[in-house]
């Protein structure tokens, strides 16, 4: 029982067996299968893992985890082997919510399903959630997120109409509202009423609604989260005003800036420095992505320590048909 297998071989599927490899994990006890062979090829040249030429030659007797890094509207068939097999799985970060209910409702045998929630590591995300917790400057009253990139720099290498973010039911800006919204209830709270809209604003060669704005509604604040992949400078910026202070953070600044009313001063905070892989965006660190893997491999003994569950991303993914549904 100390095999693992990655089902998907694209930017995600080798940032997973980086992270394995990071933890310890020998290349000799990975395994990856990708429908691409060119990915296969290029997994093996770059980290030395084997090669499936389909999943059923892996020997499930001898996994320990499975890791499904494919297409969200391809997840339901990945881990549809952890579930046949008995096996704990990762899964990347869900925008199909029918698919998301059908994988709990085949989890008969109650495995442990890790959805992925990345931000929820990002070391600025958990120290302000640390911060709102502890309710040092008050109540939070109100907040406002901007989340911001430009699709085409998403895969340089490659058109958008040639993977999942060209499509309708997985496109780009779909897809990072569930995966903003995954942290963002961790620490402000599911909201009682979301609304918003969402466009086609410029024109990115596929059919696919380009930014989303939202409101939430809280029994005690409000919120704002706008989501657009047509950021031409990638953004991620967030204000959050409480009864006695405000908090800003730029993730390509790389410090919190902490305003306390009492003193009337400034604070900031520098961010621990991040490891950064070749060929990304310069603010998106792997530290992030090690420690949900380490969460996930911790969570197979005790699921208590990892933070997400089916059930979260299921509520998660009902928001985002809220917004839709206007």
């Amino acid at each position: 029982m100390n095999r693992f297998l990655v089902i998907g071989l694209g930017s995600m599927g080798k940032r997973r067996i980086r992270c394995l490899m990071k933890l310890g994990v020998n290349a000799s006890k990975i395994y990856g299968y990708d429908v691409r062979i060119d990915r296969c090829i290029e997994a093996k040249e770059s980290y030395g893992i084997n090669i499936l030429g389909c999943v059923e030659e892996m020997d499930f007797s001898r996994t320990k985890a499975i890791i499904v890094s494919l297409p969200p509207d391809k997840h339901f068939w990945g881990v549809g082997f952890a579930e046949k097999h008995n096996i704990p799985v990762f899964v990347e970060a869900s925008v199909v919510l029918d698919d998301v209910k059908k994988i709990k409702e085949n989890n008969t045998n109650n495995i442990f399903i890790a959805p992925s929630a990345t931000f929820r590591f990002h070391p600025m995300i958990k120290l302000i959630r640390q911060i709102v917790a502890d309710g040092r400057y008050g109540k939070v009253c109100n907040f406002s997120y901007h989340s911001g990139q430009y699709l085409p720099d998403w895969h340089p290498w490659e058109k958008v109409t040639d993977y999942y973010v060209g499509n309708r039911n997985t496109g780009g800006a779909r897809e990072i509202v569930p995966y903003e919204l995954t942290w963002m209830v961790e620490v402000f709270g599911f909201p009682t009423h979301i609304k918003g809209y969402y466009r086609k604003t410029i024109d990115l060669c596929c059919d696919i609604e380009d930014s989303y704005s939202c409101c939430l509604e809280y029994e005690d604040k409000v919120g704002t989260l706008l989501v657009d992949v047509v950021s031409r400078f990638a953004v991620r910026n967030l204000i959050i005003n409480f009864e006695y202070g405000q908090i800003q953070w730029r993730w390509d600044k790389e410090k919190l800036e902490i305003y306390d009313a009492k003193s009337g001063r400034w604070e900031y905070i520098e961010q621990e420095k991040q490891v950064h892989e070749d060929g990304y965006n310069a603010n998106i660190g792997e530290n992030m992505y090690i420690d949900e893997i380490k969460a996930f491999l911790d969570g197979i003994d005790n699921s208590s320590k990892y933070p997400n569950s089916v059930d979260n991303d299921i509520r998660v993914l009902e928001l985002l048909e809220k917004i839709e549904s206007v």
